[in-house]
C-alpha cells in the first residue's frame, strides 16, 4: 500500500517535469484573448472620436467667443461703431483684430484651418459676422454681434436672413458627409441651413 503512494507520487512529479517543459497558451487561450482585445477596441475607437470631434467643436467655439470679445471691444472703444460709417473714429479691420488678439489668425476670406476666424462688418459700421471651422467635424460656427439695428444689405450675411436686430446671436452649419462645409463671414452662401438663436 505504502509503495503504491509513493509510487503515485513520483508519476505525479515526473508530469509535473514535463508540463513545466511544454508549459504555454493554447490556441483557444490565444483566440480568446485576440477576442476580448477587439471587443474592447470596438467599444473604445467610436468613443475616443467622439470625444475628440466635440474637443474640436468646443475649440472653434473658444476661438469665436474670444474673437467675438475682441471684436465687441474694439467697437466700444471706436464710438460704438465698427466703422467710420456708423460713427467711430476710425475702421477696424482684420489687421487691427489681430494686433488685439495675436492667438488668433483673423482673415477677411473663408476660415480654412484651426485657429482662424472669417471676419465681415455691415457696411453701416453697426454689425460684425465671425465664423470659425471645425474641420474635423466639418462644421462652421458663426457669431454675430450688432451693436444697434443693422440695415438689410444687397449681398454678404446682412442679406441672408441673419438677424438685423441690436444683440449678439449664435449659429452654425454642418456639412455633408464627404463635403466640405464653406466657412466664409463674407459670403451669404455660407449662412445656408444655419438657424440662429441666442446660444450654439
Amino acid at each position: 500500500m505504502l509503495s503504491s503512494i509513493i509510487e503515485r507520487l513520483n508519476d505525479r512529479r515526473e508530469a509535473e517535469g514535463d508540463a513545466g517543459e511544454d508549459a504555454g497558451f493554447t490556441l483557444i487561450e490565444l483566440m480568446v484573448v485576440l477576442l476580448i482585445l477587439a471587443i474592447l477596441l470596438a467599444i473604445a475607437i467610436p468613443t475616443f472620436l467622439g470625444v475628440t470631434g466635440g474637443a474640436n467643436d468646443r475649440s472653434a467655439q473658444s476661438n469665436l467667443n474670444t474673437a467675438l470679445t475682441t471684436a465687441k471691444g474694439a467697437g466700444t472703444q471706436n464710438g460704438q461703431s465698427y466703422n467710420t460709417a456708423g460713427g467711430g473714429s476710425v475702421n477696424i479691420n482684420v489687421a487691427s483684430l489681430s494686433a488685439n488678439e495675436p492667438s488668433i489668425k483673423f482673415v477677411a476670406g473663408p476660415a480654412t484651418g484651426t485657429g482662424q476666424v472669417s471676419v465681415y462688418f455691415s457696411a453701416d459700421g453697426n454689425g460684425v459676422v465671425l465664423a470659425a471651422l471645425s474641420k474635423p467635424t466639418n462644421t462652421c460656427w458663426f457669431a454675430m454681434d450688432n451693436l444697434s439695428p443693422v440695415a438689410a444689405e444687397a449681398a454678404g450675411p446682412y442679406s441672408a436672413g441673419a438677424p438685423l436686430a441690436a444683440g449678439t446671436d449664435y449659429a452654425h452649419v454642418k456639412g455633408a458627409a464627404g463635403t466640405p462645409v464653406t466657412c466664409d463671414a463674407t459670403n451669404a452662401a455660407s449662412f445656408t441651413g444655419a438657424v440662429w438663436g441666442a446660444h450654439f
